[in-house]
């Protein structure tokens, strides 16, 4: 092949070569001037709209203000609630609150049926006064940019939402803590509107919640809400007020293993001192008051998770009379320890009067037989103890098998003060247990 052949085809290749190239770049080029390149036809209309719309437009004036009066439609979106303050009677919520109405001076003619806008848009057209009436504290979300949606339909329409947290006021009734049920409002109104002029309106299926997984209701269930439309009348005119109730139910596992379990186990320790011998007196006496003192300590960090409240609650009552079971478990053993000791003989005078003078003027002693004995009987308390032999049958209770009869016994009951251990035995756990069968029906099903 010649050589003049050669480079004509070697440069043949390169120029078409080169095209090709060329037009790659020119067709990356218009796809991708194409995917990013505005709509400045729509994005200029859009502008156009919105300039046209604010041009003579007022926001401090309500829509068809001295017409009619705004009517507001309300939506809810519960994202998450907790947790409940039980010492600030106060609970916490995150919502997304949706609000929507018609202003006619927004209507507007365009093949663009809805705009949607950001928060830019806001502050330039007229927003209802809405508050938040037993809210404490309040948060809107501003993170990345503030968490508002405009949307303005040509017709007029406009659907405002925000991203709210609020802190708030829930009042507690504790009568039955910790087996508690509660609804706690979210209440909300327009703050200067009364009902003449402005009117909220639920729509339908208004509330909603999310997945109640990430909810940080730590001691409560959530069993249901519901929302009502209620009219509040003030001096400065009757307001139209909105409530969502939220239902919660109190789990009992947390005060189950920290105050109920320890105040049974203490009850029962106590009685362990029923099986020691009553010569023990340092043993009974050490575990009568260590479960005293613990019962102490018990009823008082039972009362950190509580407000200071001046009713007597559900657990204060089961703490108080595991309190007075230790306690009387421990009398119990003071009453065995001074009856045991005291039925001793008295002191008194043994000289016996055999001979008497006729110059006595006081009435002659009796003689009384006990035991197959003769003895002389004195009008003193102390002989008449001796007699008896230092068995006192005039107390309440009866110590010696000798007492068990005669007629001073009317009216009175015998107990064996020596088998005081025994009968404590049955008479504790056997009324221990009764009164946990009806604390716990009383209150978990009546």
């Amino acid at each position: 092949m010649s050589p003049k052949l050669l480079a004509y085809f070697s440069l043949l290749s390169v120029f078409l070569t080169c095209t090709q190239a060329i037009e790659y770049d020119d067709y990356e080029d218009v796809t991708i001037n194409q995917m990013l390149a505005p709509k400045t036809q729509d994005a200029s209309d859009a502008t156009e709209i919105l300039n046209n719309l604010l041009k003579e437009y007022d926001k401090k004036l309500r829509p068809d203000i001295g017409v009619k009066p705004t009517l507001i439609d309300v939506d809810i979106y519960v994202n998450s609630i907790g947790p409940v303050s039980s010492i600030n009677m106060e609970y916490q919520i995150d919502i997304i609150f949706a609000q929507t109405w018609t202003d006619s001076r927004l209507r507007y003619n365009s093949t663009m049926k809805i705009l949607t806008l950001n928060s830019n848009m806001v502050g330039l057209i007229w927003l209802p006064d809405t508050i938040f009436r037993n809210s404490k504290d309040a948060d809107s979300h501003w993170i990345t940019t503030p968490n508002q949606l405009l949307r303005i339909w040509n017709d007029g329409k406009i659907l405002y939402t925000l991203r709210l947290t609020i802190n708030a006021e829930c009042q507690l009734q504790l009568h039955n803590f910790p087996m508690d049920e509660h609804s706690c409002p979210l209440i909300f109104s327009s703050y200067g509107y009364p009902r003449d002029e402005m009117i909220y309106k639920w729509r339908k299926n208004s509330v909603e919640a999310s997945d109640q997984k990430t909810w940080r209701l730590y001691q409560f269930d959530f069993m249901g809400l519901r929302n009502t439309t209620g009219i509040v009348k003030t001096t400065a005119g009757d307001y139209v007020v909105m409530t969502v109730y939220f239902d919660l139910a109190r789990r009992m596992g947390y005060f189950t293993i920290q105050t109920y379990i320890p105040c049974i186990l203490t009850v029962v320790l106590s009685w362990v001192s029923f099986w020691i011998k009553k010569d023990a007196t340092p043993a009974r006496t050490a575990l009568g008051i260590t479960t005293v003192l613990t019962m102490t300590t018990l009823s008082t960090v039972a009362r950190t998770s509580l407000p200071r409240v001046s009713y007597v609650t559900a657990m204060d009552l089961f703490v108080t009379v595991c309190f007075l079971f230790v306690f009387a478990a421990l009398m119990e053993y003071a009453t065995l320890n001074y009856y045991s000791y005291s039925g001793r003989k008295p002191i008194c005078s043994k000289n016996k009067r055999t001979n008497y003078s006729v110059l006595d003027v006081g009435p002659p002693p009796s003689v009384i037989t006990l035991n197959n004995s003769m003895y002389w009987q004195e009008f003193e308390d102390a002989c008449v103890y001796e007699c008896l032999d230092g068995k006192d049958c005039q107390s309440f209770f009866c110590c010696y098998e000798e007492c068990k009869g005669g007629a001073w016994r009317k009216g009175r009951i015998h107990i064996d003060i020596q088998e005081l251990d025994a009968y404590s035995r049955i008479f504790f756990p056997t009324s221990f247990l009764l009164f946990n069968i009806v604390y716990w029906v009383g209150y978990l099903y009546l």
